[in-house]
């Protein structure tokens, strides 16, 4: 991978995730919504947006692969090409149809299926955060770092609790240990580990798309994201009914401190 093969495509994700804040904002709690088979939430937003950023992309890298959750055709799609876009046009589309201000326009950008650059969309902040290994974490304009403050009673996770029950053992275990925020936007919960506005999270339900363009994010600001279950990368396939992700995220000292609560619930999924 060359140089300006990459920032070429950087400067091209920020003008064309920039280019859909208008049509966010100008939408946001007003746009009619829908039910997915899969129980998820879809505006017209979401398609919009999706195929909007689809468009300007595929017409300046016509090589690449583009992959959406609403704009797939099939269930299973190998990545193959050498850069592949993932995106989540809206992540928390719960909270955009309903008003509520923490939802995310997240896109990810994978080289031979690593994930090498994040760019995200704050809707509550009107911020851009971007970033990946190598060029740094940047909130706005501002450089960050994730907090490396020792893990403490006062430390702030963002968690949502899981849609299995099974799973209720491992959320305990950090509810007990630390305080919680639930945003309702997995891409602005790691992002906001990476820009040192939480000190960590965890998740147990999310897919690769959600947390695609925060990952570089966070790891570029020094964190760590780790996987419990099953580990998504390099991604080698785009798999709408993939199972869900059950992560933890923080400084590695962080990261070490909630794997360490979570993996001994593990044997529940069982």
């Amino acid at each position: 991978m060359s140089a300006p093969d990459l920032t070429s495509r950087i400067a091209a994700a920020r003008r064309a995730v920039l280019g859909q804040t208008e049509l966010m904002h100008r939408e946001f709690g007003r746009v009619e919504s829908k039910w997915k088979h899969d129980g998820t939430r879809v505006t017209a937003a979401d398609l919009a947006i999706s195929e909007n950023i689809a468009r300007e992309l595929q017409a300046q890298f016509p090589e690449d692969q583009f992959l959406s959750e609403e704009l797939a055709t099939t269930t299973v799609i190998p990545v193959t090409a050498e850069f592949a876009w993932v995106l989540d046009p809206i992540d928390g589309t719960n909270n955009f149809a309903l008003g509520i201000p923490a939802c995310a326009i997240s896109l990810g950008l994978c080289h031979r299926g690593e994930l090498v650059y994040g760019t995200i969309y704050d809707l509550s902040r009107r911020v851009l955060m971007h970033g990946g290994p190598g060029y740094g974490a940047w909130d706005g304009e501002r450089a960050v770092r994730v907090l490396t403050t020792p893990p403490h009673k006062e430390s702030i996770i963002g968690l949502h609790s899981p849609h299995n029950k099974a799973l209720l053992p491992m959320a305990s275990a950090v509810l007990a240990h630390f305080k919680i925020r639930g945003l309702g936007s997995a891409t602005l919960h790691l992002a906001y580990v990476a820009a040192g506005l939480l000190d960590g999270s965890v998740d147990f339900n999310v897919k690769i798309w959600d947390l695609a363009a925060a990952i570089p994010l966070c790891r570029a600001a020094g964190g760590e994201v780790s996987f419990l279950n099953a580990n998504p990368l390099p991604l080698r396939q785009f798999d709408l009914k993939m199972p869900g992700l059950i992560y933890a995220a923080g400084s590695p000292a962080m990261c070490a401190r909630l794997r360490e609560l979570m993996e001994p619930q593990l044997p529940a999924l069982g």
